[in-house]
């Protein structure tokens, strides 16, 4: 009895030694200088690569993974600039110091892992973000492998293909460092991307972007690849095909990309309630009551791109980038009625044409330096050009009452230039500072029974310096910047002028690597564009004009936020806070002429909004399901010269995806964010999507619902101004429950390679030219 009692307390210490959870950690360094490296991906696996954990090396380069049992593993180190090393560990079994790993230094280096449970590393200016086997299983393009990653504030809509972001705002899209466009994304192999990069606190050199999303990809050498991605609606005419290519030869890389969109709907129209109060003491009030019409638009995008390897150091890129807009048809008729006198209406007509072209060349090269040094040179040459016509009419049975003719030409040319210098320390910090110009020359032309001719010059000047530190757990970045604006229009006297300073500050508290506390506050400039600075008018109906300003002043922001995250295992949460002030704002006003009403943009005396957002996240559970919800509210207070407003807006979004085999289900609501500008209320889409996708290999095929539980989808937008207020509601009658189609095919030939990956890239979209409709 004695001897078995040993045996089993001997049993149970040798259970509880083998049943210790171990720990693994070590320094990654750099072979070519000893230097600590900061995110490397760590990654554990098993002998037969299934993924056990994985974490990112912090400032000094140390990882630390914790609760290991013992066993055989594989650990895995990859980091761009450096060639990916894999390092056995057999029979580990007792907490393990691996000391100083040093990774050989390969400048264009862009090698990566497959992550088998889906993995995100939270950092002080960014996210890594790693898509799980189960994710690139059930995806075929970046987009909608992004759509499977439900990241805060981004919007995927997977029936065409587009992202944005909740409540507005700038978003880059990068691949490799490079802007890029959303069908150079929608031309990414989701087996291609090792991860992707989301920046929700960028820095100043990507200017006044709200986040960034940077894929890093692996390249071909040799061959390259192809493929399509094809919509189309089953009961409307709607849809997107797109088609790209790219090809690599030896140190050079040739790609094309081409996109279509075509809409044809013949089920639009709005109603609408307007009071116009006169001069000469009359008050107005009429109702629109819509009528079916006819819309039509052709989209295409087409990218021609070429960029030069000629060493690990420095890439050399140009393409050439055509957009363009053709809307033939965008016609609104219905019938206006007097509210106080319903027998006295007359007949409406609200008809525009209108096409944009807007062709660009962009250089790009790029120069890495010896210790951690980048020069970066960019020049992109635009030319906007933009034709209008619209046709508004007020007729009783055979007598016109109101007929407006208004043409517009316009034509805008502009160059950008910029060059940014990046140094990195060690122990993480990091200097940067850059210079961006932009100049750019408009000559439009206005036809309305009166001839206008604008020509405008305008200047803006970007200088900007930035740096990064840390003091225990603290990540600080510190910024300035200094602005010039310039502008100048022929035939007018005055010209503006502005300088202005800008700083930019981000303190950033990780409490542990479940949670992390950040601030963040900044000033930045906004300036008037062209089309509200044309001194010229044009009419909108039988009681309204449109005038610019060419007295308009560039203004400064200020805004500062808050953001608290906390994520453990399945569960995330990101809870964030904001305040904007804007002082001079240029917004909208209206005043009395005679009997006309006189519509302009005016430097008011501020906006605020200040805002708060909560989001949950749940999933994957069972390595299927992952459901999102986001819920927040919107209070804003806009203060003109002669008038001032408050409004609140509440929304939600959520967000489902579930995954079984070869099958995924999507399915996602948003509710109104509305914006409140100066006193017109822009509404937001309150809109449902739902799709079934099969994949086989590289095809997937798929069909999909917009809308599917109404019968109707309207946007409404309102102004509340006292002399000319209005309430108008659109609708698309071919947007409620239509039902979608799609196929993608995207295949790639060839070894990979290690690509230099590119910095910036700038596009000038701002035509210049002011809208002629309601």
């Amino acid at each position: 009895m004695k001897r078995l009692c040993i045996a089993i307390l001997l049993g149970s210490m040798v259970q509880g030694v083998f049943a210790q959870k171990i720990e693994i950690k070590g320094t990654v360094r750099s072979a070519a200088n000893s230097e600590a490296v900061e995110f490397v991906n760590v990654v554990l696996q098993t002998i037969d690569s299934t993924f056990v954990t994985g974490v990112s090396t912090n400032n000094e380069g140390n990882f630390n993974l914790n609760k290991i049992d013992a066993g055989d593993y594989r650990l895995v180190l990859s980091s761009v600039g450096y060639t990916t090393q894999y390092i056995t560990l057999d029979g580990i079994k007792r907490n393990t110091n691996l000391g100083d790993i040093f990774l050989e230094d390969d400048a264009i280096a862009l090698e990566g892992v497959t992550i088998s449970g889906s993995s995100q590393i939270s950092r002080p200016d960014r996210k890594l973000v790693f898509p799980s086997e189960r994710q690139m299983k059930v995806s075929t393009n970046g987009v909608n492998l992004l759509q499977e990653m439900m990241l805060p504030r981004i919007l995927v809509n997977p029936m065409n293909n587009e992202i944005g972001i909740s409540g507005g705002g700038e978003l880059q899209l990068r691949i490799n460092g490079a802007k890029a466009d959303i069908n150079e994304i929608k031309a990414l192999r989701p087996a291609d991307i090792i991860r992707i990069e989301y920046h929700d606190n960028p820095g100043l050199r990507y200017g006044n972007a709200e986040i960034v999303l940077d894929y890093i990809v692996r390249r071909p050498d040799t061959g390259g690849n192809f493929g399509t991605d094809l919509s189309q609606g089953i009961n409307a005419m709607w849809g997107n095909y797109n088609v790209f290519g790219k090809v690599n030869h030896k140190k050079s890389e040739f790609g094309l990309s081409y996109y279509m969109g075509p809409r044809d709907f013949y089920g639009m129209y709005r109603d609408n309630e307007e009071n116009f109060h006169l001069a000469d003491g009359s008050n107005i009030q009429r109702v629109e009551r819509g009528e079916p019409s006819h819309a039509m638009l052709f989209m295409q995008n087409l990218n021609v791109n070429y960029s030069l390897q000629a060493s690990k150091n420095s890439l050399f890129s140009a393409t050439f980038r055509l957009r363009g807009n053709n809307q033939p048809n965008w016609d609104y008729q219905g019938v206006l009625y007097n509210v106080n006198d319903e027998t006295d209406m007359v007949n409406m007509t609200d008809r525009t044409k209108n096409s944009w072209t807007r062709p660009s060349l962009d250089l790009y090269y790029q120069q890495n330096l010896k210790n951690k040094q980048t020069l970066v040179f960019n020049l992109v040459g635009t030319y906007n050009r933009e034709k209008s016509h619209r046709i508004y009419q007020e007729s009783l049975k055979d007598e016109m009452l109101t007929d407006i003719n208004n043409d517009v030409l316009g034509n805008k040319y502009s160059l950008i230039g910029e060059a940014i210098y990046e140094k990195q320390f060690s122990k993480g910090n990091a200097l940067s500072f850059g210079l961006q110009h932009t100049q750019s020359y408009s000559n439009n032309e206005y036809r309305n029974g009166h001839n206008y001719d604008t020509k405008m010059h305008q200047g803006n000047t970007y200088i900007f310096s930035e740096y990064r530190g840390k003091i225990n757990k603290l990540d600080y970045r510190f910024g300035l910047s200094l602005t010039r604006f310039y502008y100048n229009q022929s035939g007018n006297d005055k010209s503006s002028k502005k300088y202005s300073v800008n700083p930019k500050a981000v303190l950033h508290y990780t409490f542990s690597d479940h949670s992390f506390l950040r601030w963040k506050a900044e000033v930045f400039n906004a300036t008037p564009s062209l089309s509200d600075l044309s001194a010229t008018e044009q009419t909108v109906d039988s009681f309204q004009i449109r005038r610019g300003n060419p007295n308009l002043k560039a203004y400064l922001c200020y805004r500062t936020e808050l953001t608290y995250e906390w994520k453990k295992g399945i569960f995330y949460s990101n809870l964030w806070g904001a305040y904007d002030y804007r002082p001079n704002a240029i917004m909208d006003e209206k005043y009395q002429e005679g009997n006309k009403i006189i519509q302009t943009w005016n430097n008011q005396k501020d906006w605020q909004k200040v805002s708060g957002r909560l989001m949950l996240r749940v999933g994957p559970l069972w390595d299927m399901l992952q459901l999102s919800f986001t819920g927040g509210v919107n209070h804003y207070m806009s203060n003109g010269n002669n008038y001032s407003h408050t409004y609140t807006n509440w929304y939600y979004e959520a967000q489902a995806s579930f995954n079984y085999k070869r099958f995924s289900l999507f399915w996602q609501i948003n509710t109104n964010w509305n914006n409140f500008w100066g006193e017109t209320l822009s509404g937001g889409e309150n809109i449902q999507m739902l799709g079934v996708y099969y994949k086989h290999k590289d095809l997937r095929v798929g069909v999909g619902a917009f809308n599917p539980f109404t019968d109707n989808y309207k946007v409404q937008n309102e102004n509340w101004n006292r002399f000319a207020s209005y309430k108008t509601k659109s609708y698309i009658k071919e947007s409620a429950q239509m039902l979608l189609v799609s196929l993608s095919y995207n295949f790639s030939f060839g070894r990979k390679f290690k690509g230099i990956q590119r910095k910036v890239n700038n596009s000038d979209n701002d035509s210049g030219v002011m809208s002629t409709g309601k």
